[in-house]
């Protein structure tokens, strides 16, 4: 304890002379001068600073200028940023400042952070001078305090081992603590505390999720890992219990009233929460009304409630496999919010006169009340673009017609058509997969996503037009950067494999080959793995203040406008809207931006938990499928092994390497395949081979499969 209490005071010590040489312009110093600017003038102190330059000089910290004096080595001393653990137990230091490179760091100099923490970092050259090292100083901010995971429980204490991989460390649970823990359970717990000297840290159980392996703990221990809560607070759901669902006439005089225009919804079948609503009508001019109605949800929920704290909370609905886990509490998404037919239901709405070709003559944003005469399904819809006829079908093929137009549009000005296939299981009452589809999007779809498109690039043309010629109003962007080029090129070079060209003249002409691209594969066993690597080529889209343009969708200006129900952004985007339409001054953009990035981590965890829940269910799936041969599509490589992607259901294993045996292969990062060292075969991304089920680990959501080679 003594010797670490020793280390903690030389690790501060050093950097108080860091500090010292940085505001001296690095000039070099002696430890008596650097002990006067510390103020430090007890004889073991100023010994100690003596052994620091010293030692610091052998790490190359320091550099001895002339005999007794010091300065800085240039690389600097101290970095912050992200911890990223490796599975030994060692770590890299991933820094704030992108220029800095990582700093590797020993596992028993990663103390006790854990990954993804903000962590401050001594820096030095390791003794072998090939890479810089370091040590963690201190913990500025924990990524994660609560872990799902299984309780093990012994006579006089009980230990925590969780799930996450990343996390190597048992947490340590004091038997009062366990809550009715019982032992072998899956349960969420808490770190409280990790005492100096101690290899474990200490917590408590949060919640039981249940028996492992049964869905709903399965699927509730995915949501907790991501930091989803299971349920809302009880003030959250007082709050929404106590809003009136009576609309006054008062109310309604304030507002565009569209109740006797034709209105209806199309949504997913088993849909319970509906955002958005298509008006249409046909004007005397002969062009077309079209309005675009989006739930009025910050009319229910207003700044600094409680329902809106945990609104922000959560950023995003989340949807997993079997359910959803909504933004808002059921009584607004699914009631009060939700645009349910033959009910009075209050808007935000983007009304748009259109002529014959699709162009805009008027548009008109504002609150409005609308009546949903009929509630679609997609199928539905496309049964009557198909069939031509059934309910409201000249509405529906006028409105089809338009959205053709406007997609022709938006792809000749440059977006990319990304069409990916999506994965859905059948599942029994239990929620075992019993079988798996391949979801295909046709017009019906593609119609709403075409006007809801329109409605969201308007509003932020309307604000970015506003604000011209002036101060720039602030509001809350849905912005995407065009590729890096080192990316792209790294992309084209691959595709060209396959016969594809790509070109990298300019972002335009690398939309419009993309397109081609994603023309020419679409229905091909290749088409899942080119449409995911040109994703993975392109930037990722965000929200944001400082940016307004979309490279994917070729827009300039672009917003989330249509899904306040289940995208908090959407409801910042209404207040704002709605503020600048009363005529209301810019608001302060650092608040705002520090919205949009917990908006953003908060959309990428709720990605990430749904892609757990679907390799839960793939893991399951082929659980009962053990033995069983079929053809399937390389999709990743890696130094270990690589990823193939079943034909026929789309789950995703992996082949390990050392599980081939009739060669030693290593990985050709820069080609995208794995080469045998003595027959040189080659396996490359996009590759067919034949592969049989080894094993499942579902704990893991793990699947390992055998190369069968012929």
């Amino acid at each position: 304890m003594a010797d670490q209490q020793t280390n903690s005071i030389k690790l501060v010590l050093t950097q108080l002379i860091s500090n010292v040489f940085e505001k001296a312009g690095n000039k070099p110093l002696n430890y008596r001068q650097i002990a006067n600017k510390l103020n430090i003038i007890d004889p073991d102190s100023k010994a100690t600073i003596l052994e620091i330059l010293e030692d610091g000089t052998a790490d190359g910290v320091f550099l001895e200028t002339s005999k007794g004096k010091y300065k800085l080595h240039e690389v600097k001393a101290f970095l912050t940023g992200k911890i990223a653990m490796s599975n030994d137990g060692s770590a890299f230091l991933i820094p704030d400042d992108e220029f800095e490179k990582d700093v590797y760091l020993a596992p028993r100099k990663v103390r006790t952070a854990l990954h993804g923490d903000k962590v401050n970092v001594h820096v030095y050259e390791s003794s072998k001078g090939k890479r810089r090292e370091g040590e963690v100083v201190e913990i500025l901010e924990r990524a994660k305090f609560e872990f799902t995971g299984i309780v093990k429980l012994s006579k006089h204490f009980a230990f925590f081992i969780p799930d996450d991989r990343k996390m190597l460390h048992d947490i340590f649970i004091p038997l009062e603590d366990l809550n009715g823990a019982k032992n072998g359970v899956k349960a969420l717990a808490r770190i409280v505390d990790w005492p100096a000297g101690a290899k474990n840290p200490v917590g408590i159980i949060k919640n039981i999720l249940g028996n492992q392996g049964e869905n709903n703990t399965e699927m509730n221990a995915i949501l907790a890992e991501y930091g989803f809560p299971l349920s809302f607070p009880p003030e959250v759901e007082q709050e929404a219990k106590s809003i009136s669902p009576e609309i006054s006439k008062e109310e309604i005089a304030k507002r565009r009233d569209f109740r006797q225009t034709l209105t209806f919804t199309i949504d997913p079948f088993d849909a319970k929460d509906f955002d958005d609503a298509i008006s249409f009508k046909v004007l005397e001019n002969g062009n077309y009304e079209l309005g675009v109605h989006i739930a009025d949800v910050s009319h229910y929920v207003v700044p600094d409630s409680a329902l809106d704290k945990e609104a922000y909370d959560r950023g995003t609905s989340v949807y997993l496999v079997d359910r959803v886990i909504p933004m808002l509490p059921e009584r607004l998404s699914n009631n009060l919010c939700s645009l349910r037919p033959k009910e009075e239901k209050l808007c935000f709405s983007a009304v748009f006169e259109l002529d014959q070709n699709a162009n805009i003559v008027n548009e008109w944003f504002g609150k409005t009340v609308i009546y949903s005469d009929q509630r679609f399904a997609y199928e539905e819809v496309q049964d009557i673009i198909e069939k031509q006829e059934g309910p409201f079908v000249e509405e529906i093929l006028t409105l089809n017609k338009l959205a053709h137009i406007l997609r022709d549009r938006k792809f000749k000005h440059g977006a990319i058509s990304f069409e990916s296939t999506e994965v859905k299981f059948r599942l029994d009452e239990e929620g075992k997969p019993i079988g798996v589809y391949v979801k295909e999007r046709k017009d019906a779809h593609k119609l709403i996503e075409d006007f809801m498109l329109l409605a969201n690039r308007r509003v932020a043309e309307f604000i970015a037009r506003k604000g011209k010629g002036k101060h720039k109003y602030t509001f809350v962007y849905r912005a995407h950067d065009s590729p890096k080029p080192e990316s792209l090129t790294a992309f084209a070079s691959f595709a060209a494999k396959f016969g594809h060209k790509i070109s990298t003249k300019s972002d335009r002409e690398a939309a419009k080959s993309l397109n081609k691209l994603m023309h020419d594969v679409e229905g091909t066993k290749e088409q899942n793995v080119l449409t995911q690597l040109a994703i993975r080529s392109m930037a990722k889209a965000l929200y944001t203040t400082k940016s307004s343009s979309h490279y994917g969708l070729a827009f300039d200006f672009y917003t989330h406008f249509t899904s306040p129900i289940r995208r908090y952004p959407d409801v910042m985007v209404h207040r704002l809207l709605e503020h600048y339409l009363a005529g209301g001054e810019s608001v302060n953009a650092d608040h705002y931006e520090k919205l949009c990035q917990h908006a953003s981590q908060m959309e990428k965890k709720a990605a990430d938990a749904e892609r757990a829940s679907i390799k839960y269910k793939q893991a399951e799936y082929l659980e009962n499928h053990i033995g069983q041969i079929y053809m399937g599509i390389i999709s990743g490589v890696t130094e270990w092994g690589m990823y193939v992607e079943i034909e026929e259901n789309k789950c995703e294993g992996m082949i390990r390497l050392r599980d081939i045996s009739d060669d030693f292969y290593v990985l050709d990062e820069k080609n995208y395949c794995i080469i045998g060292q003595r027959k040189k075969r080659t396996y490359q991304l996009g590759d067919e081979v034949k592969i049989k089920v080894k094993r499942v680990d579902l704990a893991k959501r793990q699947i390992d499969f055998t190369l069968i080679v012929e």
